[in-house]
């Protein structure tokens, strides 16, 4: 796994879950982040395992590639929709993880071949904000296509990550008055 937080959002994914690479991919575009990902797991068993290791590691590669924080925005949130989807998302790059999930995903068959559980894409973030040290909240407004619904909340989360890792012009210092986050 590799990431460049100040790329173009050029992504190569490949975790042999389409569905997952697809959601991947959108974070790395909608985030600006040149992000490339390579993942083996035990997907004859199911893919859980695989989803969320690959999570987890992300989570680490992005608290890395973060480094100090000094300069950044730190805070970002915004509503983003997908057709009928509605999906609010805040997020602080605190160093202080937790995730609140606000979302009734309706009931859905899993998406791809080999297939993607929808109820995979809480456990994904969760998985990642833990390893990335931020506080984030998901909350679907509305919606009732599934796929609709997690891609909306994977782009908001790339959007909110892209505005919260942008350096404030001049900003030289960590942005916490404990002067570290």
């Amino acid at each position: 796994m590799s990431i460049d937080l100040d790329g173009t959002g050029t992504t190569d994914i490949a975790t042999g879950l389409p569905f997952y690479d697809h959601m991947l991919d959108q974070l790395g575009r909608h985030g600006g982040f040149d992000l490339t990902i390579r993942a083996e797991g035990d997907l004859h068993i199911d893919a859980h395992h695989t989803v969320e290791d690959t999570a987890i590691v992300l989570g680490e590669a992005f608290a890395e590639a973060l480094g100090d924080k000094a300069g950044v925005r730190r805070y970002a949130s915004g509503f983003y929709p997908l057709d009928e989807a509605l999906i609010r998302v805040a997020l602080d790059l605190s160093g202080r993880p937790y995730v609140v999930w606000n979302v009734s995903m309706p009931e859905a068959i899993p998406l791809g071949s080999p297939p993607f559980d929808p109820s995979l894409a809480e456990h994904v973030l969760q998985s990642f904000a833990t390893s990335a040290g931020i506080t984030l909240h998901v909350e679907m407004v509305y919606g009732t296509n599934v796929h609709h619904i997690i891609e909306a909340t994977f782009k908001g989360v790339a959007r909110c990550l892209r505005d919260a890792v942008r350096v404030e012009d001049g900003a030289a210092e960590v942005p916490s008055t404990k002067g570290i986050l």
